[in-house]
C-alpha cells in the first residue's frame, strides 16, 4: 500500500476545494467559511481544536478529515504522546470500528513527521 504524503494530500485538497467552489452556492461557500473560522483561536486556542477535530474525524470515519486534522495537528506541535491519547479517546468513543482508521492515521502521522 503506497503512503500518500503531505504535499500530495494537501494539494489534492486545494485542488479539490477550487472545483468545489466552482460550482458553489452562496450557502455551501458560507458554511465552509464556518467551518474554517470554527478552528480559530478562542476560548479554546486552534491546537486543542485541531486535536478535538481529529477526534470527532476518527469517530466518524471520515480518512480525508482525518489526514486533514493529522497534519494541522503536526504544524501546531502535538507530539506522539498527545496523539497516542487523542487516538485513545477516540477509540473509546468510537468503539472498534475506528481501528482501521486508527491504523491509517498512525502511518500518515508516520509520514508527515
Amino acid at each position: 500500500m503506497s503512503k500518500q504524503t503531505k504535499d500530495a494530500f494537501n494539494e489534492e485538497r486545494d485542488n479539490l476545494n477550487e472545483l468545489v467552489l466552482k460550482y458553489s452556492n452562496k450557502i455551501s461557500k458560507r458554511f465552509l467559511n464556518l467551518d474554517t473560522q470554527v478552528y480559530q483561536d478562542g476560548a479554546l486556542d486552534s491546537r486543542t481544536k485541531e486535536m478535538m477535530g481529529l477526534v470527532a474525524s476518527l469517530v466518524l470515519r471520515c480518512d480525508d478529515c482525518i489526514k486533514y486534522h493529522l497534519i494541522q495537528c503536526r504544524n501546531k506541535g502535538v507530539a506522539n504522546q498527545e496523539l497516542e491519547e487523542i487516538l485513545s479517546i477516540a477509540l473509546i468513543v468510537g468503539g472498534s470500528i475506528t481501528i482501521p482508521h486508527i491504523r491509517r492515521a498512525v502511518s500518515f502521522w508516520d509520514g508527515i513527521q
